[in-house]
């Protein structure tokens, strides 16, 4: 049997293979035709049970098996299986634009929304029900039919430039390595993060050590490295990756223009003056000008200490490391150096307390103590001797769901960190299907005995896709349009995850879980002390970087006019004209490897990461408020705080607005305050 046909459990990751692909796509494609076309029979009622129901059936099918195949993609990425995702994405991006323009079965959910039925129905498909007929106005059911063909084009143009723009960069990515056999251009790094460099090189066969463009080789490069040049020729190679300066089939600048005018044209044929208008529909943010306003404040707010942090670091560069004129390629080293002086600390220091033995145990404990719930490892097949399986289950041993973890950074792995979802929950004739996850990261692998150590923003990471990953499994909603993730507002995901976040800076959490990979030694106090002190070190370099992307990213999609003569590189040099602070060198390209927006789904939504800070800040101000009423007494663990967090903010997923979950849980309108506070803005 196909394995991507086998719906009976978990993913069959042991047994699947690119030549799998394109008949799994077929029959499943076929049968949700059928399934359509089954739903249009005038003889069918617009009821759910008649029409939707089946549908979502065979739809979910076709899902969950393009599901793993894009997440092979996305883990496991081989020419084989690159081919049949390249060969069958047109297809699954046809019949859902297909879906999305039938305006038959746009009209049978009026009919539905229309009938004395909608009133029965529980307030979870009510939204799967009003969702649907905003969806299918976004997916062109009421255009003419040259324009749904128009559409239709571009939808599938678009997904073939994404999947194009990801390939390239990490194709990029990949094809640069540099080996250094001279030990002193390799003064400054730690040993730590020496080791799997030697040991890369050794697997070439060669002596040294081998620093790639991958987040683990790269990052401590950039960080420790006192070889000035060394820096600056890995710094040069991750910043033109898949642009001019390398191979030409690799390049994405005209992918970048592309992809802005396409979806600007299909904007236009939807009756929205821009992508980000049409973008924002189903968002929390109201308007392009509201996201705007809300940045240009954040903007302004920050640009004091954006500028007190470049003063200060400008200053030590040119008095401790001797650098006369601070360059792009120094700002994390130089960083580096003066947060060791200032807070008498490094991050290879810290780094010794979270070996991964303790961090992913403790964080567990957390979540465990927060929601009542256990997690215990398990067996599954999976795509990589590196991915481990674990269950959650409620006090009474019950299933609550599952999720894979897959922490260290590969070739065949796309870079950064993210959770999907394979499985959602979803409450089926004869039982519950409870929701399945993966987890992803970048993170270095352990080398020799001694296993992963985690720099503490490493902690921080694997503890936010967590969030993601528990918004998936803790939800209790059990029809699948409003389950778990699904249904969420783009710019209200982020909450869950940017909450989890907050953990990681409290005492009572790492004193638990932060020991010394040779020792044993908790995490001293002392050091934890300091950790707090630099926590808001550059932060307001931090947040107007931040800005800086998301107004590159609302601009484009709004008032940008790619017709006028002007790339996006020239808006990204206006856009930080206007907030940065400090500036790269002009070979900067950054745009050709912006994948949350060019190969993501953050398109005139990047703001949200800042969006969604406001409410993970005011709602982590919660167990704050607590643990100062208690003057301190078990900090910020507060099952009963948990608890609620997890009913009215997990555990209804999309089953109704982001506005109203947070209201439910804080019991009044988010505010700003918690999150200019745990930036250092204004007093604590």
């Amino acid at each position: 049997m196909n394995p991507l046909l086998d719906f009976t459990g978990l993913p069959r990751f042991g047994d699947i293979l690119p030549a799998h692909v394109a008949p799994a796509v077929d029959e499943l494609l076929a049968d949700a035709r059928e399934a359509v076309a089954h739903a249009l029979r005038p003889e069918v009622p617009a009821e759910w049970a008649a029409f939707i129901a089946p549908l979502e059936d065979a739809n979910e099918r076709l899902g969950r098996a393009w599901g793993q195949v894009s997440h092979l993609h996305a883990v496991l990425d081989s020419p084989e299986l690159r081919e049949a995702y390249n060969a069958g994405l047109p297809k699954v991006t046809q019949y859902w634009t297909e879906l999305g323009q039938n305006q038959a079965l746009f009209e049978k959910y009026r009919a539905l929304r229309a009938s004395a039925g909608f009133a029965a129905l529980s307030a979870a498909r009510k939204r799967i029900v009003e969702n649907a007929l905003r969806d299918f106005r976004l997916g062109g059911a009421e255009l003419p039919a040259a324009d749904k063909r128009r559409y239709a084009e571009i939808e599938e143009e678009l997904a073939s430039l994404s999947s194009r723009f990801s390939e390239n960069v990490l194709d990029a990515t990949n094809a640069f390595s540099l080996v250094i056999d001279d030990e002193r251009r390799v003064a400054g790094i730690p040993a730590d993060e020496l080791a799997p460099a030697r040991e890369a090189a050794l697997k070439d066969g060669k002596q040294g050590w081998k620093f790639t463009l991958h987040a683990p080789s790269y990052i401590p490069v950039m960080q420790y490295a006192e070889d000035r040049a060394l820096r600056e020729t890995m710094y040069r190679e991750s910043v033109t990756r898949a642009s001019e300066f390398g191979k030409p089939e690799w390049d994405n600048t005209a992918s970048i223009g592309r992809i802005v005018a396409l979806r600007g044209e299909e904007a236009k044929l939807l009756g929205y003056a821009s992508f980000a208008e049409c973008s924002l529909v189903p968002k929390m943010a109201d308007s392009p000008a509201q996201v705007l306003e809300f940045l240009d404040d954040l903007a302004r707010r920050a640009r004091s200490f954006a500028e007190q942090d470049a003063a200060e670091l400008q200053a030590f560069a040119r008095s401790e490391p001797g650098i006369d004129r601070l360059e792009a390629w120094d700002v994390a080293f130089t960083s580096e150096k003066l947060r060791a002086k200032r807070f008498a600390f490094s991050d290879q220091e810290v780094k010794q307390y979270f070996p991964e033995t303790q961090v992913v145990p403790g964080m567990f404990r957390l979540v465990e103590t927060l929601y009542d719930v256990r997690i215990s490892e398990a067996q599954a097949a999976t795509w990589h001797e590196d991915v481990r399986f674990f269950e959650v289950r409620d006090a009474s041993g019950a299933m609550i769901g599952q999720f894979y973890l897959d922490l260290y950074a590969r070739e065949t792995k796309r870079g950064g960190a993210w959770m999907d979802d394979a499985i959602a929950r979803r409450r089926k004739p004869h039982a519950l299907q409870t929701p399945v996850a993966y987890l992803n990261c970048n993170f270095a692998r352990p080398v020799g005995n001694k296993p992963a150590l985690f720099t503490h923003d490493d902690v921080i990471t694997l503890f936010h896709e967590f969030g993601h990953g528990l918004h998936h499994l803790l939800t209790r909603i059990e029809d699948l349009g409003v389950s778990g993730i699904n249904g969420v507002e783009w710019d209200a995901v982020e909450l869950p995850s940017q909450f989890m976040e907050n953990f990681c800076w409290e005492w009572e959490v790492l004193r638990q879980m932060a020991r010394h990979v040779d020792t044993g030694e908790t995490l001293p106090r002392a050091l934890f002390d300091k950790m707090l002190a630099a926590k808001n070190f550059q932060a307001g370099l931090g947040m107007l970087r931040q800005i800086e992307y998301a107004l590159f990213d609302m601009r484009l999609h709004f008032d940008f006019d790619a017709g006028a003569g002007a790339s996006a590189l020239d808006l990204l040099d206006e856009v930080r004209k206007r907030v940065a602070v400090l500036f790269p060198p002009a070979y900067n390209r950054f745009p050709n490897n912006f994948s949350h927006i060019f190969g993501g789904g953050y398109a005139a939504g990047y703001y949200s990461y800042k969006w969604a800070e406001v409410l993970s800040a005011d709602a982590f101000s919660a167990f704050e408020e607590m643990r100062d009423a208690r003057r301190g007494a078990n900090g910020v663990i507060d099952p009963a705080i948990g608890a609620r967090f997890r009913d009215e903010v997990l555990a209804v997923g999309g089953s109704r607005p982001a506005a109203e979950s947070f209201r439910a849980f804080r019991g009044r309108e988010p505010r700003v305050d918690a999150l200019l506070r745990h930036n250092g803005m204004i007093p604590a």
